[in-house]
């Protein structure tokens, strides 16, 4: 019993895995979703504010930005060996949004105060009652808003540079079955094990962006390293009485901190302006994974001592690649399409239930309707196919991962459309 409720806990890592980025979808401005996400070397609005704070000296009108998506994922999973045996998410839809503002300072316009919210993480991930991993994981909520104050200043007619802070919160919230070696092999009994905790951190990020030529800009932006700390999470067993106080603890509960780094993201950006209907743009972006090589907590009053656990995670490096085109079909109606490939930064073996991670490729379109000279609504539809993965038992003997992961193959979907409104001054 004490192996299975330190298993439970260490679920809140491959919690903080999801919390941390695993199957996110970035969805941080409507206009850019349609381009593939780029932004990095474009001076849109407000939102430049996530994606290049450079990039807001170059701002022709203070503006603000509001908008939401609206994300249907699936995960669906099936038995190693060409089992027949199949499972799949049932997850709920999800609704992230961003807001930002951004004002000019002084009557040159070349000094900048912004602020936004947004919520890059937050879903809910809903596996089948009884489903084979639920000793991994039933079923896990995720919720986080990033807050950032940022100024800008543009230096001349070329360069302009930004910088701003972080203030994340968030919460999680983990349920899995238990197995409390009671019943029949027939009827067996299982308990539940419930994690719930609020989480915060903080970060910056800071950009360059340069104006080149009329037709091309280059971007450069960096945003740091954010360590989610969680202090006082609960811990809650559901199961037998008679089990509380020998197996579990007396009260049924404990609490537990941890620590959830969300890695560090450097982003390169080109904007060229064809015409002046066509705009091209290409970002990379290089996620920095390989600083989370474990998830490390601790927890008290469990079976009547202190303990520590870790889990390890390994994860490397890995580059996003994003292209996009805007096209100004006429005064009133833009039209918007781009790809990306994400790379995944999970080793083989390390896959979880939670965050069953592989390369993705992103598809979006996007339309932006200009009904006034200062009113902008623009909607996106984006899809996602990870590719299937598989997981073989030799990739989790290699790993050590024995207790934590399932083998067989994965693959994960995500459909989300989206619209915003801007007000620009």
């Amino acid at each position: 019993m004490k192996r299975r409720l330190t298993l439970s806990l260490l679920a809140l890592g491959a919690a903080g895995q999801a919390f941390a980025g695993g199957y996110q979808v970035s969805v941080q401005g409507q206009k850019q979703i349609g381009m593939g996400h780029t932004g990095t070397a474009l001076a849109w609005d407000a939102s430049s504010l996530f994606f290049n704070p450079g990039s807001l000296g170059f701002l022709k009108k203070s503006s603000v930005v509001a908008g939401a998506s609206f994300i249907n994922s699936t995960v669906a999973y099936t038995g190693p060996n060409g089992q027949a045996y199949r499972a799949e998410t049932d997850n709920p839809i999800s609704t992230p949004f961003a807001a930002y503002g951004a004002f000019f300072l002084d009557k040159n316009k070349k000094l900048v105060l912004a602020a936004g919210a947004y919520t890059p993480f937050g879903s809910t991930v809903k596996w089948a009652d009884g489903w084979r991993g639920q000793f991994l994981l039933n079923e896990l909520s995720l919720r986080a808003i990033f807050t950032n104050a940022t100024v800008a200043y543009r230096i001349n007619d070329m360069f302009s540079v930004g910088a701003g802070f972080n203030y994340a919160f968030g919460s999680v919230d983990l349920k899995r079955s238990v197995d409390i070696n009671t019943g029949t092999a027939t009827a067996p009994q299982y308990g539940q094990a419930q994690l719930k905790g609020n989480a915060s951190g903080i970060g910056f990020n800071a950009g360059i962006h340069a104006q080149l030529t009329e037709e091309l800009s280059v971007g450069v932006s960096y945003r740091s390293k954010v360590d989610m700390k969680v202090s006082g999470g609960d811990a809650t067993i559901r199961t037998s009485p008679a089990l509380l106080g020998t197996t579990f603890p007396a009260s049924g509960a404990t609490t537990f901190d941890a620590t959830l780094p969300l890695p560090a993201n450097t982003n390169l950006g080109i904007g060229y302006k064809v015409n002046k209907d066509l705009t091209l743009a290409a970002d990379i972006t290089l996620a920095h994974w390989s600083a989370y090589k474990e998830l490390r907590f601790d927890f008290k009053e469990n079976f009547g001592t202190g303990l520590s656990s870790a889990s390890p995670r390994n994860y490397k490096d890995a580059f996003i690649y994003r292209v996009g085109a805007n096209y100004q079909a006429s005064k009133l109606i833009a039209l918007r399409g781009g790809a990306y490939l994400d790379q995944t930064p999970v080793e083989a073996g390390y896959m979880t239930p939670e965050t069953p991670d592989a390369n993705r490729i992103g598809l979006t379109l996007g339309i932006g309707i200009t009904p006034t000279e200062n009113l902008s609504i623009d909607a996106s539809l984006l899809f996602i196919n990870g590719a299937k993965r598989e997981q073989t038992q030799a990739d989790i003997n290699a790993a050590g991962t024995q207790t934590s992961v399932l083998p067989g193959t994965y693959q994960q979907r995500a459909f989300a459309p989206g619209i915003q409104v801007s007000y620009a001054f």
